[in-house]
C-alpha cells in the first residue's frame, strides 16, 4: 500500500515510522476512522504502542452502552495533531502507532470474554508492543493485567475514577466493572505497596469499603484533593507513590465531573476538570509505564462528543508520555 497519505519521519533508532495522516492534504473527516488516523496493524511492522478496542459491557451496574465507546473514542480522535505543546514531543513521529481494531469478545458469557482478551492483549505485545486499550467497561482491566502480570511481575496500577472498584461481587458476580482491581489484588497482579485511586469521590455503601480497599493494597487520592490541597501536591504525591517499577494506567472516563464527561455509565457529581485529569497523565514522564487503558465512555449519553473528545485526549496524552519516556 502507498503511504503518501501519512507523515513520514526518521525515529532516533532510524527506522522510518509511518505517522497520522497529513490533514493539510486530506481533511479530518475523512478516512481512515483509526485512532488519531494512525496507520492500521496490518500496514505497519513491529508497533511500539498498538491501540486495541474492546466493545464489551456485560459487566456493567447502571447504563449500558460502553460497548460502542471505541468507535466513538476513534471518531472524537480525528482533530489531535502531531505534536504535543505541554510536554514538547510528536508522539507519531519518533515511536510507530498502529490500530489493530476491535477485538470479537462474547457479550453473553464474561469469563470467556475475559480469557479473549488475555488472549489478545498478549498477542499484541509478543513483540515488545505496549497496549493501549479502549474500552469497553472498566471488567476489561483485569485479564489486561493478568497479561502483563506473566511479564512483569506485580504492577503498580494508577487508576482514575470516581469508584474503588475493589467491591467483592454484584448480584453474586464475582467478575463485573465494580470488581477487577479486588481480583487483581487477591491474585497477586497489583504492586501493594505503589498501586494508587485518582479522583475517588461520591456514597459508599459503607465505611468498610476504604477499609478492605487499603488493605487489598491501594493508596487514595480523592476528587476534593485536587481543589483543597492543589494540582502540584497531587502531583508530588502521585509519582512518589508510583516511582520505583512498572505502572499500569487505568482510566475510567467518569473520573472527570459530569460536566466534562456526561457520557458515561455511572456518573458522580463533584469530578475532575479534563484540565486537572490531563495534567496528572503529563506528570507521569518518567516513569515506566508499560500499558493503559480508557473505559466506561458510553455514547448514548454524551452530547455534543464532550466525552469522547475527553476521552480521545487522555488517549493522546498518553501515547505523548509513552513517547517522552523513550
Amino acid at each position: 500500500m502507498s503511504f503518501d497519505r501519512y507523515i513520514t519521519t526518521t525515529a532516533p533508532d532510524g527506522r522510518e515510522i509511518i505517522g497520522q495522516v497529513d490533514a493539510s492534504r486530506f481533511p479530518r473527516y475523512a478516512e481512515p476512522t483509526t485512532f488519531a488516523r494512525v496507520p492500521r496493524l496490518d500496514q505497519v511492522s513491529s508497533p511500539d504502542v498498538t491501540i486495541l478496542g474492546v466493545p464489551f459491557d456485560s459487566g456493567v451496574s447502571y447504563r449500558p452502552g460502553a460497548r460502542f465507546g471505541p468507535g466513538h473514542i476513534r471518531a472524537a480522535s480525528k482533530l489531535l495533531r502531531p505534536y504535543n505543546q505541554a510536554l514538547d514531543v510528536s508522539p507519531f513521529a519518533n515511536q510507530q502507532v498502529a490500530d489493530a481494531g476491535d477485538i470479537g469478545v462474547n457479550p453473553f458469557n464474561i469469563n470467556e470474554a475475559i480469557e479473549t482478551i488475555d488472549t489478545e492483549v498478549t498477542a499484541l505485545r509478543k513483540d515488545g508492543s505496549a497496549v493501549l486499550t479502549l474500552g469497553g467497561d472498566h471488567t476489561i482491566a483485569l485479564p489486561i493485567l493478568r497479561s502483563l502480570h506473566r511479564d512483569h511481575g506485580p504492577i503498580a496500577v494508577l487508576h482514575f475514577d470516581a469508584h474503588l472498584d475493589t467491591w467483592d461481587t454484584y448480584f453474586g458476580a464475582a467478575y463485573t466493572h465494580g470488581t477487577p482491581f479486588r481480583r487483581a489484588s487477591e491474585e497477586g497482579l497489583i504492586d501493594m505497596e505503589r498501586s494508587l485511586h485518582m479522583g475517588i469521590r461520591g456514597p459508599l455503601y459503607s465505611k468498610k469499603d476504604l477499609e478492605d480497599d487499603a488493605i487489598l493494597g491501594f493508596q487514595v487520592i480523592r476528587s476534593d484533593d485536587y481543589q483543597v490541597d492543589g494540582l502540584a501536591s497531587v502531583r508530588e504525591r502521585m509519582v512518589k507513590r508510583l516511582a520505583g517499577g512498572p505502572v499500569y494506567v487505568s482510566v475510567d472516563i467518569d473520573v472527570l465531573d459530569p460536566a466534562h464527561a456526561p457520557g458515561t455509565g455511572t456518573p458522580e457529581a463533584g469530578g475532575l476538570t479534563s484540565r486537572e485529569l490531563l495534567h496528572s497523565l503529563r506528570s507521569l514522564t518518567g516513569l515506566n509505564v508499560v500499558g493503559a487503558d480508557i473505559v466506561e465512555v458510553s455514547p448514548a449519553y454524551d452530547h455534543a462528543e464532550l466525552t469522547g473528545i475527553a476521552a480521545a485526549h487522555v488517549g493522546y496524552e498518553l501515547l505523548s508520555v509513552m513517547s517522552a519516556n523513550r
